[in-house]
């Protein structure tokens, strides 16, 4: 079977890790792929925003079956583009992808199916926002409609920077066209938990609850990243919470999508807050996350592939989707001066595989045969024990043996769930 990945990052090479398990994979290749993804299947130099170029890909090398990971493509209709082309694929159609694509859309559909969220207020009015912000509780959340890169969020601690957030989105332009509506709402407080779900459109099933870490600096200090690292379980997530989840946001998610008549079928992200008056959906991604999916698929034990397919087929109610009871750690290690400004081309040695350990590349290429940075997050470093403490040391011991100069990473990566688990 030929399978095709669309997307060049951590996340990418970590779904791919999973689908090799499957002896059925005999080829995959990754588009565009990067410079450690090579060593696991064969990159194709075609942006995964290229939708045509990616098609006429598929249908010349008769590929099997599609797997689209990243945002983009799937807004902008990939998933629509391959399956109208006869190749099947893992990922929702752009109808379903605009739950993360438009927060006011996600917003509005929770408001009514009545969903937990925070409050909000919706502008399309730089003025009218501007006038808001001058009565509205502070701390506020500022977030761009559209698609940012992860960083169209801004936790708002006074007014000025409420003010400058709104400036710079909607003034200033700074993530384009996906700034010329905002969303400012509730400022919630309580413990962040990741969800992904494998769902067919009526069947949903999550995975391992995670815990991801998204400023630069420890204790959460510095500007906002695509994800510093992650650890998987969740400690806050309790079987509790899980109930509450199932019951009040997961299933209404699907049910609300396939009653607006935009089914959704692939990996739903629930990103929540676990609030005083339980937990609330902070935002809804149409995709694995990132890093999250480095400590979660490590843990499947199902077979990867085969949930895929059972997904794509609306067969997910029948197909087992099994996960370890051990714990995962991901620290990532990013270029300095990320996520502002960085150099790239800086040489990287990986260390001998060991057991029970992952390094997934998100940004690095070849350059004369060796492997060097090219990107902001460079590397994952997973590891898998049967204690999340256990895991945590694991990740950072192998961590260190990673030869990258031009390399940082957060030195506390799975210390919040840490002290959580001392408080139980």
């Amino acid at each position: 079977m030929k399978i095709l990945v669309v997307g060049g990052g951590g996340r990418e090479h970590a779904i791919i890790k999973a689908i090799k398990k499957n002896p059925r994979a005999e080829k995959i290749y990754a588009l565009p792929g990067n410079g450690g993804i090579a060593a696991d299947a064969e990159c194709v130099p075609i942006d995964a925003k290229d939708i045509p170029g990616i098609v006429r890909f598929a249908i010349k090398n008769h590929v099997d079956y599609a797997i689209v990971a990243p945002d983009d493509p799937l807004a902008l209709g990939a998933v629509d583009a391959l399956e109208d082309a006869g190749v099947p694929c893992f990922g929702p159609r752009k109808s379903a992808a605009i739950i993360e694509s438009s927060k006011v859309f996600a917003k509005e559909l929770m408001h009514k199916y009545g969903i937990p969220t925070a409050a909000y207020q919706v502008f399309t009015d730089m003025d009218k926002a501007m006038e808001y912000i001058e009565t509205c509780p502070i701390p506020t959340v500022v977030k761009a409609d559209g698609l940012a890169l992860g960083k169209g969020v801004t936790v708002a601690m006074t007014r000025e920077e409420a003010r400058d957030a709104v400036k710079s989105i909607m003034g200033d332009r700074v993530f384009g066209d996906s700034g010329a509506s905002i969303v400012i709402e509730e400022y919630l407080e309580g413990p962040e938990v990741s969800v992904l779900s494998f769902t067919d459109g009526t069947t949903v099933v999550p995975m391992v609850s995670s815990m991801d870490h998204k400023r630069a600096g420890d204790n959460d200090t510095g500007p906002n990243t695509g994800g510093m690292g992650t650890v998987a379980p969740n400690p806050y997530y309790t079987p509790q919470v899980a109930k509450e989840c199932m019951e009040r946001i997961f299933l209404p998610t699907i049910n609300a999508m396939r009653e607006e008549g935009r089914p959704f079928k692939g990996c739903l992200y629930f990103g929540l807050m676990i609030t005083k008056d339980g937990p609330k959906v902070i935002e809804y991604n149409c995709r694995f996350g990132d890093p999250e999916t480095q400590v979660v698929l490590p843990l499947l034990e199902s077979d990867l592939l085969r949930v895929m397919w059972a997904v794509t087929d609306c067969r997910l109610g029948e197909t087992e989707v099994k996960f370890s009871d051990k714990s995962a750690c991901c620290v990532v290690l990013a270029s300095k001066g990320y996520p502002v400004k960085y150099e790239s081309g800086c040489p990287i040695t990986l260390p001998a595989p060991e057991a029970n350990r992952e390094i997934y590349v998100a940004g690095a290429e070849e350059r004369d045969g060796k492997l060097c940075s090219h990107g902001g997050r460079v590397l994952g470093v997973t590891a898998i024990e049967d204690t999340l403490e256990k895991a945590v040391a694991g990740a950072y011991d192998y961590a260190a043996k990673v030869k990258f100069e031009n390399g940082f990473c957060r030195s506390d990566i799975g210390g919040r769930a840490l002290a959580a688990l001392k408080e139980e």
